[in-house]
């Protein structure tokens, strides 16, 4: 079996591993679809995890240690041997791995392999909305229209009577964006006034913007992680005179107030039956396949990188 292991700032390789056969509890998954992630795996692939924070950023079923060399990933989808039954998983780039059934979440009817690569992204997203309070009849505004920032305008559009907008440079996205329901603008073009808003365009002039762009007492989200950079916050002209709120929204925690009802399985589970949306197939943008992952890496993470999320096919079969 291979595996992808990250090997030094920007360098990637393809490493043979012994599969042992499945422990007790345990089933035997074939890898059909893995996904990197463009925010923190970036960091990760440049050697950017903080080392104070490195217990704590640790993905699931990581191997190794920050900074190199290490195993990391958290979006794959593939089918139990011997069952065929789909299931999403957080785990590496790799072409099989062993894990407990519970440790496993089934893929719903109605969500194609492919797109359930999403599911960790939708957590993020879920997680997002819910720190962010908005609710119906808001007008949100959501700085940063990747994958994350895409997801949460979809959900913040579902909301009854809400008016969403998305800001990006990127004039791209602007079909994406108006086809999940949400409103596009550039920088230039963006109003404020919101009720709340969503920054995840991981940069220092997108939150400049997104506190800008927020109105009187209202909340800012901070989805972006910088990882071992330092970002400057504008925090003197009117931010204390309008008294906003600027809060942290983190997935690796659950929001106080949902934690004596919700769990991490209840919230994964919810982000897949979300993905029964086909409109969000729009937001994987290209394949590559597994073999080409680490010299597609440089380009697939480059910041400036065009379109959205990237599947690596591991299976020649159609999912």
């Amino acid at each position: 079996m291979r595996a992808l292991w990250y090997a030094a700032p920007g360098r990637a390789e393809l490493r043979d591993e012994t599969l042992l056969p499945p422990g007790p509890g345990e089933v035997r998954v074939r890898t059909i679809w893995t996904a990197p992630s463009r925010g923190t795996e970036r960091l990760v692939f440049e050697g950017r995890v903080p080392e104070p924070l490195g217990d704590r950023m640790r993905a699931p079923a990581q191997e190794g240690d920050f900074p190199f060399p290490v195993k990391y990933g958290y979006c794959a989808v593939g089918r139990i041997a011997g069952e065929g039954t789909l299931v999403f998983a957080l785990r590496p780039h790799q072409e099989g791995f062993n894990a407990p059934r519970e440790a496993l979440a089934p893929v719903p009817a109605g969500v194609p392999a492919r797109r359930a690569l999403l599911a960790a992204n939708m957590e993020t997203a879920l997680t997002g909305l819910w720190d962010s309070g908005a609710g119906p009849g808001d007008r949100v505004a959501v700085v940063g229209g990747g994958v994350v920032g895409l997801l949460v305008a979809a959900l913040a559009a579902g909301l009854p009577g809400a008016e969403v907008t998305l800001v990006d440079r990127d004039t791209a996205r602007r079909p994406v964006a108006e086809a999940l329901g949400a409103t596009f603008r550039p920088p230039e073009d963006a109003e404020g006034g919101a009720d709340v808003v969503v920054h995840a365009s991981a940069s220092a002039e997108g939150l400049a913007l997104a506190l800008a762009l927020a109105g009187d007492e209202a909340t800012i989200a901070e989805l972006s992680w910088y990882g071992a950079g330092t970002v400057p916050v504008p925090l003197g002209l009117d931010f204390h005179p309008r008294r906003l709120r600027l809060v942290s929204s983190q997935v690796g925690h659950l929001p106080p107030a949902r934690l004596p009802r919700w769990t991490f399985r209840r919230r994964l589970l919810k982000a897949l039956d979300l993905l029964r949306d086909p409109r969000l197939d729009a937001l994987i943008t290209g394949e590559v396949a597994f073999g080409d992952l680490p010299a597609a890496l440089p380009d697939l993470l480059h910041p400036r990188a065009p379109g959205l999320c990237t599947a690596v096919r591991y299976l020649p079969e159609e999912c």
